[in-house]
């Protein structure tokens, strides 16, 4: 295909281009740039052009053609302060406005139809792309980064799902938030931009100002408006710090970025700094230039941190490395000049601390997690510095992963000595200064989440570097300094109870140390495990800020919405711990005692046995004893914390423990079975515990001799008569089972549920009991129980499918087995308890069919005649089937209604066989159903079907 093409130049720059293939983007199409390159590669037609004209018109145009001739060969002249010249060909005048083509209508229509996709289909990916895009335009001093800045902004500001989020009083999403985030971020990088016009910062402020005053503009801790303070001001509490969160001035995510319009680079201590890299400190000091530099005549830049960071940002942002990393090794010797003075400050309150348990916070705003990111700007300034670029760097490995960097040190240039230091050494200093801050957990669960992912952005970015000896040493100095720190350390002896927790940091030391040096890495990881916002007593120091009072609401914690994840961050890092000191007995102990100590959840502690285990118990070599009874230890205080509480994971919980002490061994079973009331309910210790222990399995598992099987056994008869009398209903049934080897046991047992039977048992358990009698060889025993039974049942006459029918039937079964007396015994139980007529005529039935006294008792003689319905004891089940079939005759006919009348006439001929096994049964049943004609005469339809069958 041929397209045409127009582009226009000026000054090195293309102002506008053309192209006939419509494409629709923000970067030129592929015919532009082919075009682009033809002109960049013939610059000559031009020169020729030139000649040309000269010669054309050598009078009027000579002159000018020499005074500009010697103006180009004049270094500094004004026309060599611009990058190319103007454009003849294009017609552009020397005094026109010249900056890159840049298609706005274009950038406006992407923005707005990525963000209608709300962060779906790559969208989010899409528009980060497009902050990079600025980014790169900012550094290569494009001027049209700002304003395509600001096309983004005006679109993000217009995003119809601001009204919606805030009427609705719901958060922005996560992910629109990061882009916000970055949005913020990009407007102070341009407004701190150190050359560019003050009617430009002017112009940016006033649009800046307009935007956060839009009531849909986000807020910079990403809630709208006071939703929080509001939550948490609902508890009583010192009227200062509700004050506070009403009277704390809305700040928006352009806030950071107005305040930076105040911002300039005219100091000149600042431009000595970032213009060279031997300034140093002169020989005598004037009177207050002893701030500007340290002992070692090094500038300082004392700056408030996050704000110098700021710059720094910037200066790498629109192009100038060189000066960022200057600024940045002055602001690290300031923040190394701090640390030794709060060390010093330190030292002389460390008493009283210490004393006291508590402290206060200095850092009111915490650098990680902060919206300009200070700690992370630093570093990437110093390890962009350091990368080695590999020829093929820009190949993605075949996973389709990036390959991570690789850096090498490079010397910091200094006027001073040679400090022998690298940015490389100095990137990891400042990391692990900025994420050892002590801080006070940020209000509100957008800002805490930050802090999270902050944190993890840094670590992730940590464990790119290669320890070598020189940054091993550099970590080890900075750890040590973390932990002598005091209160500005979030690793210091006493920590403010607020103070944002260390665990995922320390838990980067811990492996990071483990292999240089042991017991640094185990005294920090175990200072590390404390979570003092979850110890209910913490003192909560004296806050000199009221907005954070909320340590001192009654309420057991402040509102930390990470907790869940906080918490499980300091699983983590006991659960490294352990995995790394497998075998080791003392530090195990060291890390047990820690974790008991410092974790309050259950689950956690459960979880945390779990993984030791696993580690102490490796598919492919033996057991590791040490790790394993730590495993059981954690596991038995699980036990002890929801013993009393609900929990719906209690018996894996259980069943796990069994395990576990399976693999510890004998003593480890003796012990729990010991020791069951403090551990189990009596029903998890006789279904659960003891079951398992006396399993054929387990036995097998632990390969024991006689005299361990049997002591065992002895112990798990011990529980299981003290869990029978703790609680009868739910374990009588398997103390018997337990008990089956063992005859006084067994007796004990049986006597115990005797006991318990006329009081504390029901029907159904007694049933269940006596069914396993008769199974076991005992009928006697079975039909005591099954009459004890009886007694506590009620069977009224329309429960013809209740579940205990069954029962009653295999009651009157066992009787009729034993004989005679025994089914004398139980029929007055079965005629007081069951008023149904179809289960009073079954039992009936089956008591006429065949002669009592079939299981043929030892000892005992039976007539083997069958019995008669005219004597005791079937005269009188007879009488009650008979009544109890009349009563329920009438109460069926009180609300019967005409669909049911086939039903009921089946039910009168059931009657009628029942009336017939008397002797006079067949007068009484017509007697009965004269009496229901004269009755009832007016449901003619039902009277007219009893008389076409009954007569």
């Amino acid at each position: 295909m041929t397209y045409k093409v127009a582009i226009s130049f000026d000054r090195c720059k293309i102002t506008s281009v053309t192209c006939g293939c419509g494409n629709k983007d923000i970067f030129y199409c592929a015919h532009v740039v082919a075009l682009s390159l033809y002109r960049i590669r013939k610059p000559d037609q031009l020169q020729k052009f030139v000649q040309y004209l000269i010669t054309a018109h050598h009078t009027e145009v000579l002159p000018t053609a020499q005074k500009l001739a010697d103006e180009i060969l004049s270094s500094n002249s004004e026309i060599n302060q611009v990058h190319g010249a103007p454009d003849p060909t294009a017609g552009a005048s020397i005094d026109d406005e010249n900056c890159w083509h840049l298609d706005e209508e274009q950038v406006r229509e992407q923005v707005k139809l990525f963000l209608s996709q709300g962060g779906y289909y790559g969208s989010g990916k899409q528009l980060n792309s497009m902050f990079a895009k600025v980014r790169e335009m900012l550094r290569m001093r494009d001027s049209n980064g700002a304003r395509m800045l600001t096309l983004i902004t005006e679109q993000f500001m217009a995003d119809p799902r601001l009204s919606l989020w805030r009427q609705q009083g719901t958060g922005i999403t996560e992910k629109c938030r990061q882009l916000w985030d970055e949005l913020g971020a990009l407007w102070v990088c341009v407004v701190l931009n150190p050359h560019c016009k003050l009617e430009e910062k002017s112009s940016w402020l006033r649009q800046l100002r307009k935007w956060g005053e839009m009531d849909v503009c986000p807020l910079e801790d990403g809630n709208y408006g006071n939703e929080l303070p509001n939550i948490t001001n609902a508890l009583t509490q010192s009227s200062s710090h509700s004050q506070d969160s009403l009277a704390r001035p809305r700040r928006t995510v352009f806030t950071r970025a107005i305040e930076g319009c105040d911002l300039h680079w005219q100091d000149s201590h600042l431009q000595r700094i970032i213009s060279s890299d031997f300034y140093v400190s002169p020989a005598y000091q004037r009177e207050g230039e002893s701030l500007l530099f340290n002992s070692q005549g090094q500038p300082l830049w004392l700056e408030h941190v996050p704000t110098a960071c700021a710059r720094v940002d910037a200066l790498r942002s629109h192009g100038y490395p060189r000066e960022a990393l200057r600024l940045t090794v002055a602001i690290i010797n300031t923040l190394r000049l701090q640390q030794q003075r709060q060390l010093e400050i330190y030292k002389h309150q460390k008493k009283e601390l210490l004393q006291r348990g508590a402290t206060t916070i200095t850092n009111l705003e915490g650098w990680v997690g902060h919206p300009l990111n200070p700690i992370g700007c630093l570093f990437l300034t110093l390890t962009e510095a350091c990368r080695l670029e590999e020829e093929n760097c820009l190949e993605i490995s075949d996973t389709g992963d990036t390959k991570p960097p690789v850096y090498q040190h490079v010397p910091v240039t200094t006027g001073s000595q040679d400090s022998g230091e690298s940015y490389l050494s100095l990137a990891l200093e400042v990391a692990l200064m900025g994420m050892g801050q002590q801080r006070v957990m940020p209000e509100g669960l957008y800002a805490q989440d930050k802090v999270c992912r902050n944190e993890e952005q840094i670590i992730a970015r940590l464990q790119d570097l290669e320890l070598d000896p020189v940054l091993v040493q550099t970590l080890r100095k900075q750890c040590i300094l973390l932990l002598e720190g005091g209160p500005f350390s979030g690793l210091g002896e006493v920590i403010h109870r607020e103070s944002v927790p260390m665990h995922t940091f320390a838990k980067y030391l811990f492996s990071a140390l483990l292999p240089h040096d042991a017991d640094l890495a185990y005294k920090l990881a175990l200072r590390a495990m404390r979570l003092p916002v979850l110890e209910t007593t913490a003192p909560s120091g004296d806050v000199t800020h009221p907005h954070h009072l909320v340590s001192v609401v009654p309420s057991r914690y402040p509102r930390w919405f990470t907790l869940g994840h906080l918490e499980s961050q300091q699983c983590e890092l006991a659960s490294t711990m352990l995995t790394a000191a497998k075998g080791d007995m003392l530090r195990l102990r060291t890390v047990l005692e820690a974790i008991q100590k410092n974790i309050h959840s259950s689950s956690l502690i459960f979880k945390l046995a779990q993984d030791a285990f696993k580690i102490a118990t490796p598919a492919d070599s033996n057991s590791d004893t040490t790790l394993l009874n730590v495993a059981l230890e954690l596991g038995l205080q699980v036990m002890r914390m929801t013993l009393s509480t609900l929990n719906w994971r209690r018996r894996e919980m259980v069943r796990w423990l069994v395990t576990c002490a399976t693999e510890v061994g004998v003593r480890a079973l003796v012990s729990i079975l010991q020791s069951w009331y403090s551990l189990f309910t009596p029903t998890e210790a006789t279904s659960i515990v003891a079951a398992t222990v006396m399993s054929h399995n387990t036995i097998l598992r632990l390969s024991l001799d006689y005299p361990q099987r049997e002591e065992l056994a002895s112990c798990a008869r011990t529980l299981a008569l003290q869990c029978a009398m703790k609680d009868p209903q739910n374990c009588a049934l398997s103390a018997l089972t337990l008990c089956e080897k063992d005859h006084i046991a067994f007796e004990t047992a049986y006597q115990i549920v005797i006991d318990a039977a006329s009081t504390g048992m029901t029907y159904t358990q007694l049933f269940t009991i006596a069914r396993y009698m008769e199974h076991r060889g005992y009928p006697l025993r079975a039909f005591k129980l099954a009459s004890l039974a009886m007694t506590h049942l009620n069977l009224a006459y329309n429960q013809d499918t209740h579940p205990a029918i069954n029962d009653v039937l295999w009651a009157c079964a066992l009787s009729h087995s034993l004989g005679k007396n025994e089914l004398a015994a139980i029929i007055p139980l079965v005629v007081k308890s069951v008023h149904c007529a179809t289960v009073l005529s079954d039992i009936l039935r089956r008591c006429t069919m065949t002669a009592p006294g079939l299981a043929g008792i030892p000892g005992r003689r039976n007539s083997g005649k069958l019995m008669s319905t005219d004597k005791a004891p079937l005269r009188q089940l007879l009488d009650a089937t008979i009544s109890a079939y009349i009563n329920t005759t009438h109460s069926r006919l009180t609300h019967i209604s005409p669909r049911h009348y086939g039903e009921f006439i089946e039910f009168l001929s059931k009657a009628r066989e029942t009336f017939l096994l008397a002797q006079d049964g067949h007068i009484q049943f017509a007697q009965f159903i004269d009496n229901l004609k004269q009755i009832y005469k007016g449901k003619k339809k039902l009277m007219l079907l009893v008389r076409e069958r009954f007569g």
